[in-house]
């Protein structure tokens, strides 16, 4: 039990953690345009981001496929800016032309970019077997799920605040936070060490 513990918390802490704001922004971008009565797509979403950060640790940890740091570090901003600028471009309009399979799948293939970048922290946590490998990511795939859902239900509060108290439009909500998270992560792409050499 304190084996689950501790990886759940690292799991859990990877995503509450103001250092890795990335995947908070990420979270924040994919779920900007919903509301509580989305609660079904929302979680879908969260657990289809939830599984590609697993893909992610069982392809890299087991060999399958090797990255560079500077790439994903590169690749996970990118994830958030073209989210928030599908955001900007489609506030307001019907999603009901959006595929429901493309959106999962998007989600999960960016969930897989970022899985990557946590790769490093839970090397560093964790020296075993393979199975108490497979074990280990399991637990902290809860914990980032857990982290997640954490901050989802505080952008849900705030959205719901800021549309009914201060009288948003839904529209207005999603382009000033696309605008906001597109002005924090272009910085961010731009710095990237890659743009250096």
């Amino acid at each position: 039990m304190s084996q689950f513990l501790i990886y759940f918390q690292l799991g859990l802490k990877h995503i509450l953690n103001i250092y890795s704001y990335d995947h908070i922004l990420f979270l924040i971008a994919l779920v900007i345009p919903l509301a509580f009565k989305d609660w079904k797509r929302i979680l879908i979403l969260v657990t289809f981001f939830t599984l590609g950060h697993t893909i992610a640790l069982l392809l890299t940890l087991y060999g399958i496929i090797t990255v560079k740091v500077a790439v994903v570090e590169l690749l996970i901003p990118i994830t958030i800016l073209i989210v928030a600028l599908f955001h900007l471009f489609t506030a307001g309009k019907s999603g009901k032309k959006e595929s429901i399979n493309l959106v999962f799948f998007v989600t999960l293939f960016f969930g897989i970019i970022h899985g990557l970048g946590f790769l490093n922290y839970f090397k560093k946590m964790h020296h075993g077997t393979s199975t108490s490998k497979l074990l280990a990511i399991l637990e902290s795939a809860l914990g980032i799920e857990a982290g997640q859902l954490v901050v989802v239900l505080v952008v849900l509060i705030l959205a719901y605040i800021v549309q009914t108290v201060f009288r948003f439009s839904k529209r207005d909500w999603t382009l000033v936070m696309s605008a906001f998270i597109i002005g924090v992560v272009l910085p961010i792409i731009l710095g990237n060490e890659i743009w250096l050499r």
